[in-house]
């Protein structure tokens, strides 16, 4: 049975991880590697101009980070997923990553036992990350947040659309939920980001969740 491969391009500094990255993924008939880049700069205008299924993306890259890197990139290549690689496990560069409209976010530790894994779920329209990254989220989200003063002026149907969203819910399930058609979710959504000053879903969520009382410590 044949089928075309996904496309991948790889960023990370180091040459010989770089490399590493390269022949896992070769090592995998459902894939091909386009591109292997060490900087930012060498790879935005190359990803812009022929944008691959997914991008492996080194948060800690020489001149432009991984982060800007995806802020450059994602608007510009809506379909494109970006898996996060890194060392780093706090939580600041965790929803960073996210809120940039990262798909997931994985330690470098465990990308031997995790790379194609990763993509796989990547493509299927998952979030994967590292163990320690999840619990890291999920503590987040089980903070206790009171109910704020502010709340941006949003319809019950758009915090009704809201409350789904952090919930996990795709497009479709919301409206099914909500018994409406995909085209007036959207329309919430659109309405939703303008309200709070976002882009993305995962934004939308996280600055919704920390909103605090006024005049809170």
């Amino acid at each position: 049975m044949s089928f075309e491969k996904r496309t991948i391009a790889i960023i990370e500094d180091d040459s010989a991880l770089r490399e590493t990255f390269r022949e896992a993924v070769s090592s995998s008939d459902r894939w091909q590697v386009t591109g292997c880049y060490g900087r930012a700069e060498s790879a935005i205008p190359a990803i812009q101009k022929e944008p691959p299924d997914v991008c492996i993306v080194d948060i800690q890259l020489p001149g432009l980070s991984g982060i800007q890197l995806l802020r450059k990139l994602k608007p510009l290549c809506p379909k494109t997923q970006f898996l996060m690689v890194t060392v780093f496990e706090d939580a600041d560069r965790v929803f960073e990553a996210l809120a940039a409209g990262a798909s997931g976010y994985v330690l470098k530790r465990d990308i031997d036992a995790k790379l194609l894994e990763s993509l796989e779920d990547v493509v299927a329209g998952g979030s994967p990350m590292s163990s320690g990254i999840a619990r890291k989220v999920v503590q987040h989200f089980q903070i206790p947040v009171a109910e704020p003063d502010e709340d941006y002026h949003l319809t019950q149907r758009e915090k009704e659309t809201l409350d789904l969203l952090a919930k996990g819910y795709l497009y479709k399930e919301i409206a099914h939920e909500l018994g409406v058609r995909m085209e007036t979710v959207s329309f919430h959504l659109g309405n939703i980001y303008r309200k709070l000053h976002v882009r993305t879903r995962t934004e939308a969520v996280l600055k919704y969740m920390k909103r605090e009382p006024e005049g809170s410590p």
